[in-house]
């Protein structure tokens, strides 16, 4: 059953749980198509209340019952609020008013017209804000949802540039994204992760089978080459899908997306793709396409983002010019990233800080190879905070050996998910002393509240600092720089 009309026209929509980052990126979306859209939350500030109220969007601070306006069309709710026993859920249902949650709203969003989906276990929320940019960058008619703030877009999550087509971020945690409608999928990545859901490798990978499955005839898979887990899923989906297009990008592709005369220089990366060459060679235009985000896996986003975005143009508009290509090389060369991946927070006393969401093993070890290269010659002092018990158990012996970049590592205790019970074996001070036998330079801080102090002391100019992992140790990366900034304004240093 499909909730919304073909036309979103003053239909009344009413979200519990607004502030959220999803659930503001879709109700802003639902807005520009002409919705009439108001909501709930709690009376806690997030960067969203902003946002909301530029957008003249109403909310209502706390839930009640009385707050629900009777000639709601359609109630969309928060996974964090549980139709069973809220105020506002049942009052609904009392008044015959549809409920469904956010992962099924987007995916009837996505059913209104030409929709594709950034899918991946790493990587997604960086392709998918490089896809936006460029849209932007390009003025398509094109919309854009991502899982996190993109700078490009004045820090919100998403840009809205057009009916003409949508590209979100999909989710593949307890297979989320089998609501969704893809002419496209662009696959980032596949390896085992939320293993409090998916039972093992192969039940992540048939997860994303289904996904795949999905796609129309004629539709496309963009897949990653480089990665075994995308490369694997592809293949077994060219076995079960021959009416669909595979298209791989990468270091290893072959084909116009092959990844070729990658470089790191003076705060930028720059590459060129095999069959999509820029107007350069014709003396015009830039020479590469460039990111100034570290990581060889940020230009793995960036290729499988202009794979996407050439691909919808193709299908849309026609035939790829020169200038269309340079265009869109000039607009990935604004992207500068998003929310908690790769983020700058600052750099004050010659030291810099950076935040980072990576949380699983290989997205730590190829994020922190990516920043000693993109910072040549600086420690790197990296603050990890393990998220959830289960991952840690499951990936326990990985995480014992991925930090081998980080000049000095600092842990702390695990970040722990409000369904678990800890586990002593699995616990901070268990990966502390499996870490101690891989890495020469580690100490235990558990709370990120007794880190400010030791941390704050031994960084040195020239240090980076990188506060790294799902849970909440960004604070200290913050509370740090801050100090700094302080320090140094007193002191009369910058």
């Amino acid at each position: 059953m499909k909730y919304f009309p073909e036309d979103l026209r003053d239909f009344p929509i009413y979200c519990v749980g607004i502030k959220g980052t999803g659930m503001t990126a879709l109700a802003e979306l639902l807005l520009h198509r002409g919705a009439q859209i108001s909501g709930s939350d709690t009376p806690d500030i997030f960067y969203t209340d902003q946002i909301l109220k530029e957008l003249g969007i109403p909310v209502f601070e706390g839930f009640s019952a009385d707050n629900l306006p009777p000639e709601a069309s359609l109630v969309i709710y928060s996974a964090a609020y549980d139709p069973a026993n809220h105020p506002e859920l049942l009052r609904a249902k009392e008044l015959g008013i549809p409920c469904i949650g956010y992962t099924q709203a987007l995916g009837d969003f996505s059913s209104l017209g030409d929709s594709s989906a950034v899918a991946g276990v790493h990587g997604k929320t960086t392709t998918a804000g490089m896809v936006g940019s460029i849209i932007k960058g390009l003025g398509l008619d094109g919309s854009v949802l991502v899982g996190s703030g993109v700078s490009s877009f004045g820090g919100r999550s998403t840009w809205a540039g057009g009916e003409g087509f949508f590209v979100a971020e999909t989710c593949e945690y307890r297979r989320h994204f089998l609501h969704f409608s893809p002419r496209r999928i662009l696959l980032t990545s596949a390896e085992l992760d939320h293993p409090d859901y998916f039972r093992d490798l192969e039940d992540l990978y048939q997860a994303f089978l289904e996904f795949i499955q999905r796609l129309p005839e004629g539709g496309q898979l963009i897949y990653c080459t480089d990665d075994p887990g995308a490369l694997e899923i592809a293949r077994r989906a060219a076995e079960l899908r021959h009416d669909i297009a595979s298209i791989p990008y990468g270091f290893t592709a072959e084909g116009p997306f092959r990844i070729t005369d990658h470089e790191v220089s003076q705060g930028f990366q720059r590459f060129n793709l095999s069959g999509m060459p820029l107007s350069a060679s014709r003396g015009q235009g830039p020479r590469h396409y460039s990111i100034r985000i570290p990581g060889k896996h940020s230009v793995l986003n960036a290729a499988g983002a202009l794979a996407l975005i050439f691909g919808i143009y193709a299908d849309l508009y026609g035939n790829l010019s020169p200038d269309l290509l340079s265009s869109a090389a000039v607009a990935l060369s604004t992207f500068g990233g998003t929310t908690r991946r790769s983020e700058v927070i600052g750099e004050a006393q010659g030291i810099l800080v950076l935040d980072d969401y990576g949380h699983h093993p290989s997205a730590i070890r190829s994020t922190l190879q990516g920043f000693k290269e993109f910072y040549p010659g600086r420690r790197l002092v990296v603050s990890f905070m393990p998220h959830t018990y289960s991952r840690t158990a499951a990936l326990f012996q990985e995480f014992a050996r991925c930090f081998e970049s980080a000049d000095r590592l600092i842990l702390h205790d695990v970040y722990a998910s409000a369904r678990e019970t800890p586990l002593q074996d699995y616990s901070g001070r268990a990966l502390f002393e499996a870490v101690q036998n891989h890495h020469p330079d580690v100490i235990y801080l558990p709370r990120i509240e007794e880190a400010f102090l030791p941390v704050r002391s031994m960084l040195t100019p020239g240090d980076v600092l990188v506060t790294m992992g799902a849970g909440d140790n960004w604070k200290l990366g913050r509370r740090i720089y801050d100090s700094l900034v302080s320090d140094g304004t007193k002191n009369g240093r910058g």
